[in-house]
């Protein structure tokens, strides 16, 4: 049955509204109820019995906030009255209480179909890479790119030529403006992909970026670890890579990362010197030769029945609303806790999002030197924002305020939940790679594009993303499964949302329930079926420059 209200929390002094609240509005609070004296829009916050100036505001057990000023009985909490707050931490683990896992028997002989790969990892799909060492190479890319997709069968956008074209004819034949504005246009599918001479590739595909050159060495080692890390990928065959020859980020230097990640490094690589090779034309014919013959050696890779222990998934979260911390988050917080006792691997990211649970991760750690690094690291990334000018506490987005997420704590809150409660395994700094199966924490920043990217690089061959605002967010190589925090987004935005949790807020389902259904879900794109981000095609690439974005 739907609620008015959730308190989500039994030490929670706020209610989080599931529906608009009109004033006069009694909603349930202990024993009794309690009368909204302010209109609460759906996903925003009410103080149930008020709040005194400086009084703290506490969700999820937390403190998220203080009050600014006086707030009276059912009245609504906003970013003029609330103000962002965290308690501090201890790096020393105040408990370390043995983990209760969840009964996973009904899972523990599933298997998806995967490729496997020399290394021992598992890919959920099949891809080649074309990427450039730096970003004078870009232009070079997009050459391959368009020598390559169409005659391969593997253009996947949608042609919106044909609406250009129906618009300029309307124009000539004397339509007006507003006949024009009130015209049905529809863009054309591409139908090429039955054409594909290599179907057990999935695709071929054309990284860019800004960096290798200009900045400091540091950022073109990170970038180099950051190639590394998708050229080893288990969801990746092999590489072209197309170097300039006098950039910061040198072919040995992707090299040496590429070791440190896989020793025994066997798949095809192929590295072009622009200034050795001389004219373009010289480049791009051997470029293309090598890549062709790259892609003959991918394709004789074929799906075979893998256990889930080899699923290793990231967590992301994105356009987040006032629902993604009570639905989807913790719906992927089982899913996390189910992987882990499958023997699986996850990675929870975004530092930035958990500002104000550090003491409860902390307290999660398997040892003391993991916890001393996730102190070390969010300690650093903190002071590092606070030194530019900004903070965690500026970390909200408009999008965010505007549906209830009104301090950065509130979000991290309810961000944190994508992790669920098994222990802490490993604390990773970018772009380093995922070794250990259970939890694994990630420093990246909060921007989605940067942080899927990152969490990728690490290993994740499956991205779950939760939204509650809507977000076409996607990867080159892994598929990033979108779901939605709440019904009325999976039904405005049904061709980005692969997943609808929308259904815990509505009563119709738990938690747990909710979180099998995406386990099994996982297993169907795991096992190659498309998901919206892949249809598509969107492959969003975003190196993490250090120190600039939150």
């Amino acid at each position: 049955m739907k609620h008015q209200v959730a308190r989500i929390h039994p030490a929670d002094n706020v209610l989080v509204a599931l529906v608009d609240l009109p004033i006069g509005t009694e909603v349930p609070w202990e024993n009794g109820f309690v009368t909204v004296t302010e209109a609460i829009p759906a996903k925003h916050k009410l103080a149930p019995l008020g709040l005194s100036p400086g009084q703290p505001v506490t969700m999820y057990g937390v403190l998220v906030g203080t009050a600014r000023e006086a707030i009276r009985p059912g009245g609504r909490l906003t970013t003029a009255n609330i103000q962002h707050a965290t308690n501090s931490y201890d790096e020393h683990a105040q408990q370390r209480a043995t983990w209760q896992a969840p009964d996973v028997s009904a899972w523990q002989n599933r298997t998806f179909q995967g490729f496997y790969r020399a290394d021992g990892r598992v890919g959920t799909a099949n891809y080649w890479l074309v990427i450039p060492l730096v970003f004078c190479e870009n232009r070079n890319i997009q050459v391959l790119q368009d020598a390559l997709i169409t005659d391969l069968g593997y253009g996947r956008r949608k042609s919106y030529q044909p609406e250009t074209r129906k618009l300029v004819s309307l124009m000539q034949a004397g339509k007006s403006i507003e006949e024009i504005l009130s015209t049905d246009l529809e863009a054309a599918e591409d139908t090429a992909r039955s054409q594909r001479p290599f179907p057990n590739v999935d695709g071929i595909r054309f990284l860019s970026h800004e960096g290798g050159c200009g900045g400091i060495r540091q950022d073109a080692q990170t970038l180099c670890g950051l190639l590394a890390g998708y050229i080893t990928h288990p969801n990746v065959a092999g590489a072209t890579v197309l170097s300039l020859g006098c950039q910061n980020a040198q072919a040995t230097m992707l090299q040496d990362e590429i070791a440190k990640r896989d020793p025994h490094f066997s798949k095809p690589l192929y590295i072009l010197d622009q200034q050795k090779l001389g004219t373009e034309e010289n480049l791009i014919s051997t470029a293309l030769r090598q890549t062709f013959a790259g892609l003959m050696i991918a394709n004789q890779a074929h799906r075979e029945p893998a256990p889930l222990s080899k699923l290793n998934i990231g967590l992301e979260c994105g356009g987040s609303d006032g629902f993604s911390g009570i639905s989807a988050n913790p719906a992927l917080g089982h899913v996390s806790d189910m992987l882990v006792a499958l023997g699986g691997s996850v990675i929870l990211a975004e530092f930035p999002e958990l500002c104000g649970v550090e003491q409860e991760l902390v307290d999660r750690s398997v040892d003391q030197p993991t916890a001393e690094r996730f102190s070390s690291l969010m300690k650093a990334y903190g002071d590092s924002a606070v030194a530019v000018g900004s903070g965690f506490d500026m970390n909200p987005s408009p999008g965010n305020i505007r549906d209830g997420l009104i301090t950065d704590a509130m979000k991290s809150a309810g961000a944190a939940r994508k992790g669920g409660s098994s222990p802490v395994v490993a604390v990773l700094d970018y772009p380093e790679l995922v070794t250990k199966p259970g939890l694994n924490l990630l420093c990246t920043p909060g921007n989605d594009v940067e942080s899927t990217t990152a969490e990728v690089g690490s290993g994740a061959n499956i991205v779950l993303f939760t939204t509650g605002l809507g977000t076409p967010t996607g990867n080159p190589i892994a598929p990033v499964v979108k779901i939605a925090s709440n019904t009325a987004l999976a039904k405005r935005m049904p061709d980005i949302i692969d997943v609808n949790t929308g259904t815990v807020i509505d009563g119709e389902e738990t938690i747990e329930q909710a979180g099998e259904r995406i386990l099994d879900y996982v297993i169907r794109v795991a096992s190659g079926e498309e998901v919206a981000a892949v249809r598509h095609d969107q492959t969003d690439f975003i190196p993490w420059k250090r120190g600039v974005s939150l």
